[in-house]
């Protein structure tokens, strides 16, 4: 699957284009060849191979705007953060920070990306001698943990605005109420089935407890911090000895409930099947990632953690099994518009599935 990926990446782009992309920020002389890096789903990726050198130098990337509609926005958002971060590191005195930071190069424009036609991209520094993990391992959670909560501690005092990229993105009120309009159009006719019928009730008889975080918000008692908002284990580089390096993949960075880094990464990484797993009973809530994956994340964020965020990490755990299901579901209803289906059900069995999930960390965390 990969090959045909990389094959159909590069017949996308002509070479041409790509280093005259680069050379936006580039000096041509010293690249030797562009080539496709990774499998990512959002942007597509390559690697500048520079005059001899074996490792790759410098990585351009195409930046989807579909899904980041104002790259201005995003770029002054990772900007602000990268800098933060790097000032915060030089005054620590640490070693290697061009490997602990990503650092983006600035364009002939003065910005770290350019128009060309109607595409955006970008080229940040390649972190040489890196690697990431796809396992999650009560080791890989408990570093996650201490480096997701040690990312969002360094940018605590960050005084500079960072904007909501995605608006609403973990916002539970939003994601129900686009569940009611759903329900309300019925565009393909699929509530008439008794199964979804089901489900609504079942999600919307949860749907105050699962408000706690907005509710806590609007009282004064539940700040809005820098997060990650997509804390995966496969969004931190280790070094060859397994040590973590950075954290990467920062386009949704945004100001949210600390519940996002924690209850995302959970959801994922806790679930003993898959998210789309038509046998529910290969899903249970992994109590060995979930206490591991805590313990790092307090370790992180002893410094600016509130008790009310502290108390309701459980919450964060069961709210983004709920949220995804929800979300799976009023897809399903629309007639399957937004998330991509390989068969006719694929969001329904994907609804049972996070709803099992669901339903199970709440079990495992009463």
């Amino acid at each position: 699957m990969f090959c045909i990926f990389v094959q159909n990446k590069l017949a996308m782009y002509e070479n041409n284009l790509l280093f005259s992309i680069a050379a936006r920020f580039l000096d041509t002389a010293q690249i030797a060849s562009i080539e496709p890096l990774g499998n990512g789903l959002i942007n597509d990726t390559f690697k500048i191979m520079v005059q001899g050198c074996k490792q790759p130098k410098y990585v351009l990337q195409h930046i989807n705007d579909k899904v980041f509609t104002d790259v201005e926005m995003l770029q002054r958002n990772i900007e602000t953060v990268t800098d933060h971060i790097r000032r915060k590191y030089e005054a620590a005195g640490l070693p290697d920070i061009d490997r602990r930071v990503l650092h983006f190069l600035k364009a002939d424009t003065g910005k770290t990306y350019v128009k060309v036609g109607e595409e955006y991209w970008r080229v940040m520094d390649f972190i040489a001698d890196s690697v990431t993990q796809e396992a999650v391992t009560p080791q890989s959670a408990y570093d996650a943990g201490l480096s997701f909560g040690d990312f969002e501690s360094l940018l605590a005092d960050v005084k500079e605005p960072i904007g909501e990229i995605i608006p609403n993105f973990h916002n539970i009120e939003f994601r129900l109420k686009q569940l009611d309009e759903a329900i309300a159009a019925d565009p393909v006719g699929r509530m008439k089935d008794r199964e979804v019928q089901d489900y609504v009730k079942k999600i919307k008889d949860l749907a105050n407890e699962m408000y706690l975080g907005e509710q806590l918000y609007r009282e004064g008692k539940l700040p809005k911090r820098i997060c990650h908002c997509d804390t995966k284990v496969n969004n931190m580089l280790f070094d060859k000895d397994g040590n973590v390096l950075c954290i990467i993949d920062l386009d949704t960075i945004m100001p949210s409930f600390i519940f996002s880094d924690f209850g995302d990464f959970l959801r994922s990484a806790a679930n003993t099947g898959a998210e789309d797993d038509p046998d529910l009973g290969n899903i249970h809530f992994n109590m060995a990632i979930y206490d591991a994956f805590l313990k790092g994340y307090l370790e992180g964020t002893k410094s600016f953690l509130t008790p009310v965020e502290r108390e309701n990490l459980p919450y964060a755990a069961c709210l983004f099994p709920y949220m995804q299901a929800v979300r799976f579901f009023a897809d399903y209803i629309n007639g399957d518009t937004y998330y991509k289906t390989r068969y006719p059900e694929h969001n329904m069995v994907r609804t049972r599935a996070q709803w099992r999930l669901f339903e199970e960390a709440r079990k495992a965390l009463k």
